[in-house]
């Protein structure tokens, strides 16, 4: 059968990307493509509505695909946990399922895993996140979703040092870890998570190169899952086991995708 998708924002650059997917897969047809002067009822009749928009309008769209009973995937960033708390309740009376994926790439995911896994062994960490100069929000919905999952992996410890807080050159605190963005030309995607304590540091970097070919596997393992999907699910680690420990359900199983193109992924250690 095959799934009728209408996608919010699918003229732009995540938006493409995932329009080229679902048209490459006969599994899937494009329902609707949707730009910010479309008219919402545009995704009547889909199975599944995809946003890609931007941070300002995707609450109104995850409401829309709520309302009319349509599963939803959300690749749009700003998406914080206080912030999918207020839909969760909408979410859960009408039976729907809500996807939110901070990030597509399987090389970013692993690299939040890692950081929140080495979490409770340092007791001062601090992101760096760099992205090109036309991306909107800050932090970005990587960072964020990295600072919970640390803070959930150091729940035993306390929150991370952070010293000198007051002073905003040290940058956006999320869930107590402090969060450093840069928005310039000549960088697609980065993220560095600094994990320091006595004498020793330790920085697990991120570095998105072809984003196309980056997200590709991660959004099709979303886009498999998100049509069955009930309630609301976090993290495309929600459907595969990575094999790292971390403060949430592992997830489904391993996905073989021979191999995570388009990206770089290193730890280092100093």
């Amino acid at each position: 059968m095959t799934t009728r998708v209408a996608i919010v924002g699918g003229t732009g650059k995540l938006g493409g990307i995932i329009r080229d997917i679902v048209n490459a897969d006969d599994a899937y047809l494009v329902h609707a493509v949707l730009t910010s002067r479309s008219d919402i009822d545009e995704i009547d009749g889909a199975d599944l509505v995809v946003d890609a928009s931007t941070p300002a309008v995707s609450i109104d769209v995850v409401r829309a695909a709520v309302e009319r009973g349509i599963n939803v995937l959300v690749g749009t960033s700003g998406w914080s946990a206080e912030r999918i708390a207020l839909v969760r309740p909408l979410v859960d009376a009408a039976g729907t399922g809500a996807v939110f994926i901070p990030n597509f790439s399987l090389g970013s995911v692993i690299g939040s895993a890692l950081a929140s896994a080495a979490a409770p062994f340092f007791p001062s960490i601090e992101i760096v996140e760099a992205h090109r100069e036309s991306k909107v929000d800050s932090p970005s919905g990587t960072a964020v979703r990295t600072a919970e999952l640390v803070a959930a992996a150091r729940s035993a410890v306390g929150p991370v040092e952070s010293p000198h807080v007051d002073q905003r050159a040290r940058g956006q605190r999320v869930a107590s870890v402090p969060v450093h963005s840069l928005r310039r030309p000549g960088v697609v995607a980065k993220q560095d998570v600094i994990l320091s304590g006595p004498g020793e540091s330790l920085t697990i970097t991120h570095d998105t190169i072809e984003p196309a070919r980056a997200y590709a596997p991660g959004i099709r393992l979303a886009l498999e899952h998100a049509l069955g999907a009930r309630g609301v699910v976090v993290g495309l680690d929600s459907f595969l086991d990575i094999g790292i420990r971390t403060p949430h359900a592992a997830g489904r199983g391993p996905v073989d995708e021979g191999g995570v193109p388009g990206q770089v992924a290193r730890a280092t250690g100093a």
